[in-house]
């Protein structure tokens, strides 16, 4: 039998130690292969960026855009009955592609003060000079405004001519929707009760309806996100109904069907969404 020293025996441990040790780091999951792996996607990461950073100038471009709008309206058809011209201001969201076509939808916000044969419509609670006996017996005087909104889903395409990069130029769009509009009415000083709650329903010539239209006009993606404007003219067309029980000016329920017109100019400032290239290049 051979005899090991206890020197021997405490060299073998030692050796047997390193090579565990040096099996263990060649084996070791969180070392050489890891690194490789976050090396590979950070690589892809970068290549991904680089393919979304397209510059506006020189590329058409996929965004989203949020949009706010001031249009001005003249009214024609059954309109002009009640209503002379008026404004709207609204907003709403589109989605533009990289073929430069715009869907999206909007919601504007009717106001304006040109109110239209007013003796007529509330000839049964006021006197021959306008006015409205109230609450507390006092003569006071009403003012008249038109209030509604116009819901629109629209689609349309950009054509690049005239334009300072391929995402800007001459729009033209359709849209379906809805229109509503009435007429509010308020006292001097709120105290007369013939034109509250629901008596004010028998006045207010409430009418809502399909619509459908379309705006032809110039779109702009600035090079920056600062300039970036819609300018249109505009056309909606609403197939309107009464939406009252009763009304008070013709002792009836008003059964008829409207055609109610809008012509306009709208003013539209987008945000775009996409994410800038970067202007200067850098070397190392």
């Amino acid at each position: 039998m051979r005899k090991v020293s206890a020197f021997g025996q405490k060299k073998n441990r030692s050796n047997n130690k390193d090579r565990q040790q040096h099996v263990t780091f060649a084996t070791n999951p969180n070392d050489m292969p890891k690194k490789y792996l976050v090396l590979v996607v950070c690589c892809l990461m970068a290549f991904h960026v680089s393919q979304a950073q397209r510059r506006v100038s020189d590329s058409t471009i996929s965004s989203f855009l949020f949009h706010g709008s001031y249009a001005l309206q003249i009214p024609s058809g059954d309109l002009t009955t009640y209503f002379g011209v008026n404004s709207t201001i609204g907003g709403g969201a589109s989605y533009k592609s990289d073929r430069n076509w715009l869907t999206g939808f909007s919601v504007d916000f009717i106001f304006g003060d040109k109110v239209k044969n007013r003796a007529q419509l509330l000839s049964m609670i006021t006197t021959k000079d306008g006015e409205i006996i109230d609450g507390d017996g006092i003569y006071t005087s009403l003012a008249l405004f038109e209030r509604g909104y116009q819901l629109r889903f629209h689609t349309g395409k950009i054509i690049p001519v005239l334009s300072p990069n391929p995402n800007s130029g001459i729009l033209v769009l359709a849209n379906i929707g809805y229109v509503s509009h009435h007429i509010r009415i308020e006292s001097q000083y709120g105290t007369a009760p013939q034109i509250k709650g629901d008596y004010a329903k028998g006045y207010d010539k409430l009418r809502g309806g399909f619509s459908a239209g379309g705006e032809v006009g110039y779109f702009l993606m600035g090079n920056t996100r600062v300039l970036n404007f819609i300018a249109t003219l505009q056309f909606l067309h609403g197939w309107t109904r009464s939406q009252r029980d009763y009304s008070f000016d013709l002792m009836a329920k008003d059964n008829k069907s409207y055609n109610d017109n809008y012509y306009g100019f709208r003013l539209t400032w987008m945000i775009p969404t996409y994410q800038r290239a970067p202007q200067q290049y850098y070397y190392y």
